[in-house]
């Protein structure tokens, strides 16, 4: 069995051109383009990349882009003061802050200082309290990506078994609540659950975010099973270069498996792409205007 590759740049690319249409649509309504600011305190290198993919995939989606770029130096204070300032701009649907953030800053007290409305990355208690609950929130937008990818292999998931490797309130439990919305069956397992193999080897939908390079090995996956590897890893090769890898084995496990995610070019681009859905979602909520058929 040679398991089918499932593209997410292609599907990412597909998500962003129904966000362009949508926006489109949206900015009529509002009288403006809809608004995501971008924080950025400090100058590291991998944050800098994203946060400068996020602002022109934002503006390709015909929104607006508000980025602020804070000193490495900045006070948790300076920040908390520009997450305000921007909770009150109306121009603003969308507030997402970089992370990681410099060691003097508590990045739970910034997030949770970002108003729940404009909260597009899903990361305040109140929109985790909603979505654990099964109430319309913005949820965070890797494991939206993995449940649009996931639907994608199988259409319906409503009566099929997932399992959830990894915990974090960023994948782990935010993924399995959106699964459960599916009608999935769920099980989270993690570093203590006993015969983790054997609870991977049950699942239709594996998915996989525990941060530990090739992990999870072809004899741990259901034969037919989708594997979705959120995991992405620098690792060195033994000419002393480095690579990209998942938290998944790959090449074991595309023997196995009914179909895959690559690393890189799989759950990755899906990321940036749900950002610009949670900003259009944000909007249309804050305008009390129907949400956006994406």
């Amino acid at each position: 069995m040679t398991a089918k590759i499932l593209d997410g740049k292609a599907v990412a690319a597909e998500v962003r051109a129904q966000a362009a249409q949508e926006a489109a649509r949206i900015a009529v309504q509002l009288g403006r383009k809809p608004g995501l600011a971008v924080v950025l305190v400090g100058a590291d290198p991998a944050s800098e990349v994203y946060v400068r993919n996020k602002g022109r995939s934002t503006v390709e989606a015909g929104m607006e882009s508000f980025e602020h770029k804070l000193p490495e130096t900045a006070s948790e204070a300076e920040v908390l003061a520009l997450v305000q300032k921007l909770n009150a701009d109306d121009k603003v649907d969308g507030i997402l802050v970089q992370l990681p953030l410099p060691k003097q800053i508590d990045s739970n007290r910034v997030l949770n200082a970002v108003d729940p409305a404009k909260d597009v990355d899903g990361f305040h208690p109140m929109n985790a309290g909603k979505l654990a609950t099964g109430l319309p929130a913005l949820a965070p937008c890797t494991p939206v990506g993995c449940v649009i990818i996931a639907k994608k292999a199988h259409g319906s998931l409503a009566g099929l078994e997932a399992v959830v490797l990894g915990r974090s309130n960023i994948v782990g439990k935010p993924l399995a609540q959106l699964l459960l919305q599916e009608n999935a069956t769920v099980t989270i397992a993690h570093s203590r659950t006993k015969d983790l193999a054997a609870v991977a080897r049950r699942a239709d939908i594996l998915c996989v975010a525990i941060g530990k390079p090739e992990f999870v090995k072809g004899d741990w996956i259901k034969p037919g099973a989708t594997v979705i590897d959120v995991g992405i890893n620098r690792i060195q090769k033994p000419d002393g270069k480095t690579k990209l890898v998942g938290d998944v084995a790959y090449e074991e496990a595309a023997k196995v498996a009914g179909a895959i995610t690559p690393v890189p070019g799989g759950i990755g681009p899906m990321t940036i792409a749900c950002l610009l859905v949670n900003t259009l979602r944000a909007a249309c909520a804050r305008a009390g205007l129907p949400a956006p058929g994406i």
